[in-house]
Protein backbone atom coordinates (compact mmCIF):
# COMPACT_ATOMS: atom_id res chain seq x y z
CA UNK A 1 0.00 0.00 0.00
CA UNK A 2 1.15 3.58 -0.79
CA UNK A 3 1.11 5.76 1.86
CA UNK A 4 -1.30 9.35 1.57
CA UNK A 5 1.50 11.66 2.73
CA UNK A 6 5.10 11.77 4.52
CA UNK A 7 3.60 11.07 7.95
CA UNK A 8 4.59 8.62 10.16
CA UNK A 9 3.04 6.85 13.48
CA UNK A 10 6.16 5.84 15.37
CA UNK A 11 5.07 2.81 17.99
CA UNK A 12 7.63 3.56 20.78
CA UNK A 13 8.52 0.83 23.57
CA UNK A 14 9.67 2.43 26.74
CA UNK A 15 11.01 1.01 30.08
CA UNK A 16 9.17 -1.88 31.97
CA UNK A 17 10.70 -0.62 34.99
CA UNK A 18 14.73 0.52 34.72
CA UNK A 19 15.11 3.86 32.89
CA UNK A 20 18.67 2.23 31.73
CA UNK A 21 16.39 -0.04 29.50
CA UNK A 22 15.59 3.05 27.34
CA UNK A 23 17.33 2.49 23.73
CA UNK A 24 19.13 5.46 21.82
CA UNK A 25 16.14 4.51 19.00
CA UNK A 26 13.66 5.79 21.66
CA UNK A 27 15.61 8.69 22.39
CA UNK A 28 16.26 9.67 19.00
CA UNK A 29 12.15 8.95 18.44
CA UNK A 30 11.19 11.20 21.06
CA UNK A 31 13.80 14.12 20.17
CA UNK A 32 12.89 14.70 15.92
CA UNK A 33 8.64 14.08 16.83
CA UNK A 34 6.32 16.49 15.40
CA UNK A 35 4.21 15.64 18.17
CA UNK A 36 4.09 13.14 21.08
CA UNK A 37 1.14 11.08 22.25
CA UNK A 38 1.70 10.10 25.81
CA UNK A 39 -0.60 7.60 28.29
CA UNK A 40 0.28 9.96 31.08
CA UNK A 41 2.07 13.05 30.12
CA UNK A 42 3.69 13.78 33.95
CA UNK A 43 5.21 10.17 33.50
CA UNK A 44 6.84 10.91 29.77
CA UNK A 45 8.43 14.40 30.69
CA UNK A 46 9.68 12.14 34.17
CA UNK A 47 10.88 9.23 31.65
CA UNK A 48 12.64 12.10 29.46
CA UNK A 49 14.47 13.59 32.06
CA UNK A 50 15.92 10.18 33.96
CA UNK A 51 16.84 9.36 29.82
CA UNK A 52 18.67 12.23 28.93
CA UNK A 53 15.94 12.71 26.05
CA UNK A 54 14.64 16.76 25.29
CA UNK A 55 11.83 16.46 23.11
CA UNK A 56 10.85 19.77 21.36
CA UNK A 57 7.45 18.15 19.99
CA UNK A 58 3.92 19.10 21.29
CA UNK A 59 3.02 16.68 23.82
CA UNK A 60 -0.53 15.40 24.00
CA UNK A 61 -2.71 12.97 25.93
CA UNK A 62 -3.37 9.54 24.95
CA UNK A 63 -5.07 7.21 27.12
CA UNK A 64 -8.27 4.63 27.52
CA UNK A 65 -10.55 7.32 28.32
CA UNK A 66 -9.80 9.96 25.53
CA UNK A 67 -8.59 7.04 22.45
CA UNK A 68 -11.63 7.75 20.90
CA UNK A 69 -11.97 11.59 20.41
CA UNK A 70 -8.66 12.08 20.00
CA UNK A 71 -7.43 9.16 16.89
CA UNK A 72 -9.37 11.64 14.53
CA UNK A 73 -6.89 14.40 14.93
CA UNK A 74 -3.90 12.70 15.37
CA UNK A 75 -4.79 11.20 12.38
CA UNK A 76 -5.10 14.49 10.61
CA UNK A 77 -1.88 15.30 11.91
CA UNK A 78 -0.57 12.31 10.03
CA UNK A 79 -2.16 13.12 6.87
CA UNK A 80 -0.85 16.76 6.88
CA UNK A 81 2.84 15.48 7.21
CA UNK A 82 3.64 15.13 11.13
CA UNK A 83 5.74 12.35 12.67
CA UNK A 84 3.93 11.11 15.75
CA UNK A 85 5.10 9.03 18.12
CA UNK A 86 3.25 7.49 20.37
CA UNK A 87 4.23 6.18 23.86
CA UNK A 88 2.71 4.65 26.91
CA UNK A 89 3.87 4.71 30.50
CA UNK A 90 5.61 1.21 30.17
CA UNK A 91 6.28 -1.63 27.52
CA UNK A 92 4.94 -1.45 24.07
CA UNK A 93 1.81 0.38 22.70
CA UNK A 94 -0.94 -1.54 21.61
CA UNK A 95 0.32 -4.49 23.99
CA UNK A 96 -2.73 -4.51 26.64
CA UNK A 97 -2.20 -0.62 26.34
CA UNK A 98 -3.47 1.98 24.33
CA UNK A 99 -2.65 2.55 20.73
CA UNK A 100 -4.41 -0.26 18.49
CA UNK A 101 -6.99 2.13 18.08
CA UNK A 102 -4.67 4.73 16.35
CA UNK A 103 -2.64 2.26 14.41
CA UNK A 104 -5.74 0.64 13.08
CA UNK A 105 -6.76 4.45 12.21
CA UNK A 106 -3.37 5.12 10.34
CA UNK A 107 -3.10 1.96 8.78
CA UNK A 108 -6.70 2.19 6.88
CA UNK A 109 -5.89 5.73 6.07
CA UNK A 110 -2.92 4.97 4.27
CA UNK A 111 -0.31 6.16 6.87
CA UNK A 112 3.11 4.16 7.53
CA UNK A 113 3.21 2.90 10.78
CA UNK A 114 6.43 1.93 12.06
CA UNK A 115 8.11 1.10 15.51
CA UNK A 116 11.28 1.25 17.91
CA UNK A 117 10.82 -1.80 19.78
CA UNK A 118 11.01 -1.69 23.30
CA UNK A 119 11.36 -3.94 26.51
CA UNK A 120 8.57 -6.33 27.01
CA UNK A 121 7.33 -7.24 30.06
CA UNK A 122 6.03 -10.38 28.39
CA UNK A 123 9.00 -11.67 26.58
CA UNK A 124 11.17 -10.73 29.90
CA UNK A 125 8.89 -12.84 31.93
CA UNK A 126 8.93 -16.00 29.44
CA UNK A 127 12.81 -15.61 29.53
CA UNK A 128 13.37 -15.84 33.54
CA UNK A 129 10.51 -18.23 33.81
CA UNK A 130 12.14 -20.87 33.12
CA UNK A 131 9.46 -22.91 31.15
CA UNK A 132 8.82 -23.71 27.35
CA UNK A 133 9.05 -20.43 25.34
CA UNK A 134 9.64 -21.93 21.87
CA UNK A 135 5.59 -22.26 21.74
CA UNK A 136 3.21 -19.58 23.71
CA UNK A 137 0.32 -17.16 23.98
CA UNK A 138 -0.19 -14.05 25.01
CA UNK A 139 -3.82 -13.39 26.49
CA UNK A 140 -3.05 -9.94 28.47
CA UNK A 141 -5.25 -9.54 31.30
CA UNK A 142 -7.94 -11.89 32.03
CA UNK A 143 -11.70 -11.02 32.96
CA UNK A 144 -12.44 -9.31 36.24
CA UNK A 145 -15.23 -10.89 36.82
CA UNK A 146 -15.14 -14.78 38.39
CA UNK A 147 -17.92 -16.54 36.23
CA UNK A 148 -16.14 -14.62 33.18
CA UNK A 149 -12.47 -15.04 34.25
CA UNK A 150 -13.36 -19.30 35.05
CA UNK A 151 -14.87 -19.10 32.08
CA UNK A 152 -11.20 -17.66 29.62
CA UNK A 153 -9.28 -20.21 32.26
CA UNK A 154 -11.48 -23.22 31.15
CA UNK A 155 -11.58 -22.66 27.42
CA UNK A 156 -7.88 -22.51 27.95
CA UNK A 157 -7.09 -25.96 29.77
CA UNK A 158 -6.19 -28.37 26.54
CA UNK A 159 -3.83 -25.35 25.52
CA UNK A 160 -0.13 -26.65 25.54
CA UNK A 161 1.52 -23.40 24.59
CA UNK A 162 2.88 -21.66 27.36
CA UNK A 163 0.37 -19.05 28.49
CA UNK A 164 1.36 -15.10 29.28
CA UNK A 165 -1.14 -13.35 31.85
CA UNK A 166 -1.24 -9.48 33.18
CA UNK A 167 -3.25 -9.47 36.25
CA UNK A 168 -3.53 -6.29 38.89
CA UNK A 169 -1.64 -7.71 42.33
CA UNK A 170 -5.27 -7.36 44.78
CA UNK A 171 -6.65 -9.88 42.01
CA UNK A 172 -3.63 -12.53 41.90
CA UNK A 173 -4.63 -14.38 44.80
CA UNK A 174 -8.59 -15.41 42.90
CA UNK A 175 -6.82 -15.35 39.55
CA UNK A 176 -4.14 -18.33 40.64
CA UNK A 177 -6.56 -19.91 42.70
CA UNK A 178 -9.17 -19.91 39.44
CA UNK A 179 -6.19 -21.33 37.28
CA UNK A 180 -5.15 -23.74 39.95
CA UNK A 181 -8.82 -25.19 39.33
CA UNK A 182 -8.70 -25.30 35.44
CA UNK A 183 -5.43 -26.63 35.15
CA UNK A 184 -5.11 -28.39 37.90
CA UNK A 185 -2.70 -27.47 41.33
CA UNK A 186 0.41 -29.06 39.96
CA UNK A 187 0.57 -27.23 36.92
CA UNK A 188 3.79 -25.01 36.97
CA UNK A 189 4.03 -20.97 36.77
CA UNK A 190 5.74 -18.22 37.68
CA UNK A 191 4.40 -15.11 39.72
CA UNK A 192 7.02 -12.49 37.90
CA UNK A 193 6.81 -9.13 40.10
CA UNK A 194 8.37 -5.43 39.47
CA UNK A 195 10.72 -6.95 36.24
CA UNK A 196 13.55 -5.02 36.17
CA UNK A 197 12.90 -2.76 39.03
CA UNK A 198 14.26 -2.27 42.32
CA UNK A 199 12.12 -5.19 43.89
CA UNK A 200 12.05 -7.27 41.13
CA UNK A 201 11.05 -10.87 42.35
CA UNK A 202 10.27 -14.17 40.65
CA UNK A 203 8.18 -16.93 42.28
CA UNK A 204 8.59 -20.25 40.49
CA UNK A 205 6.38 -23.21 41.40
CA UNK A 206 3.42 -25.16 40.80
CA UNK A 207 0.00 -23.05 40.73
CA UNK A 208 -0.61 -24.81 43.94
CA UNK A 209 2.31 -23.45 45.67
CA UNK A 210 1.94 -19.84 43.71
CA UNK A 211 -1.63 -19.72 45.19
CA UNK A 212 -0.38 -19.93 48.72
CA UNK A 213 2.62 -17.59 47.95
CA UNK A 214 0.14 -14.97 47.00
CA UNK A 215 -2.26 -15.26 49.95
CA UNK A 216 0.25 -12.65 51.36
CA UNK A 217 -0.11 -8.99 50.62
CA UNK A 218 1.09 -8.75 46.70
CA UNK A 219 2.39 -5.22 45.15
CA UNK A 220 3.66 -4.11 42.00
CA UNK A 221 3.64 -5.26 38.40
CA UNK A 222 2.33 -8.62 37.68
CA UNK A 223 3.16 -11.04 35.12
CA UNK A 224 1.62 -14.34 35.32
CA UNK A 225 3.52 -17.48 33.13
CA UNK A 226 1.76 -20.86 33.64
CA UNK A 227 2.99 -24.46 31.62
CA UNK A 228 0.63 -25.97 29.08
CA UNK A 229 -1.10 -29.02 28.85
CA UNK A 230 0.73 -32.13 28.65
CA UNK A 231 -1.22 -33.29 26.16
CA UNK A 232 -3.45 -35.94 25.49
CA UNK A 233 -0.90 -38.41 26.23
CA UNK A 234 -0.42 -37.78 29.92
CA UNK A 235 0.22 -40.43 31.84
CA UNK A 236 -2.71 -42.74 33.04
CA UNK A 237 -2.04 -42.64 36.68
CA UNK A 238 -0.84 -38.85 36.56
CA UNK A 239 -4.87 -38.37 35.19
CA UNK A 240 -5.98 -40.13 38.16
CA UNK A 241 -4.42 -38.56 40.97
CA UNK A 242 -5.50 -35.08 39.25
CA UNK A 243 -9.00 -36.67 39.66
CA UNK A 244 -8.70 -37.86 43.37
CA UNK A 245 -7.14 -34.69 44.21
CA UNK A 246 -10.00 -32.94 43.07
CA UNK A 247 -12.54 -35.45 44.65
CA UNK A 248 -10.22 -34.33 48.11
CA UNK A 249 -10.64 -31.02 47.07
CA UNK A 250 -14.18 -31.29 47.39
CA UNK A 251 -15.35 -32.76 43.70
CA UNK A 252 -17.85 -35.11 43.07
CA UNK A 253 -16.41 -38.42 41.67
CA UNK A 254 -18.29 -38.16 38.10
CA UNK A 255 -17.81 -34.01 37.57
CA UNK A 256 -13.93 -34.41 38.36
CA UNK A 257 -13.55 -37.21 36.33
CA UNK A 258 -15.07 -35.29 33.42
CA UNK A 259 -12.99 -32.31 33.83
CA UNK A 260 -9.69 -34.52 33.87
CA UNK A 261 -11.02 -36.31 30.67
CA UNK A 262 -12.05 -32.93 28.59
CA UNK A 263 -8.85 -31.47 29.85
CA UNK A 264 -6.64 -34.02 28.33
CA UNK A 265 -9.09 -35.85 25.90
CA UNK A 266 -8.72 -39.04 27.76
CA UNK A 267 -11.13 -42.07 27.58
CA UNK A 268 -13.82 -41.08 29.92
CA UNK A 269 -15.06 -44.68 31.05
CA UNK A 270 -11.51 -45.96 31.27
CA UNK A 271 -10.57 -43.17 33.47
CA UNK A 272 -13.48 -43.33 35.55
CA UNK A 273 -12.65 -47.27 35.98
CA UNK A 274 -9.23 -46.38 36.97
CA UNK A 275 -10.28 -43.85 39.85
CA UNK A 276 -12.90 -46.55 41.31
CA UNK A 277 -10.04 -49.02 41.34
CA UNK A 278 -7.72 -46.74 43.17
CA UNK A 279 -10.62 -45.88 45.83
CA UNK A 280 -11.27 -49.26 46.37
CA UNK A 281 -7.62 -50.30 46.47
CA UNK A 282 -7.10 -47.34 48.74
CA UNK A 283 -10.33 -48.32 51.12
CA UNK A 284 -12.41 -45.17 50.00
CA UNK A 285 -16.07 -46.12 48.96
CA UNK A 286 -17.20 -44.33 45.99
Amino acid sequence: MTTVSDGILVLAGTPIGDARSASPALIAALESADLIAAEDTRRLHDLCRRIGAHPSARLVSYFDGNETERTDGLVAALKEGARVVLVTDAGMPSVSDPGYRLTRAAVDAGIRVTAVPGPSAVLAALAVSALPVDRFCFEGFPPRKPGARRARLDSLADEERTLVFFEAPHRLGAFLTDAAAAFGGDRPGAVCRELTKTHEEVIRGSLSELVAWAAGEVRGEITVVIGGAEGPSADPAALTRRVLDLIDEGESLKRAVATVAARHRADKRALYDAVVAARKDAGTAT
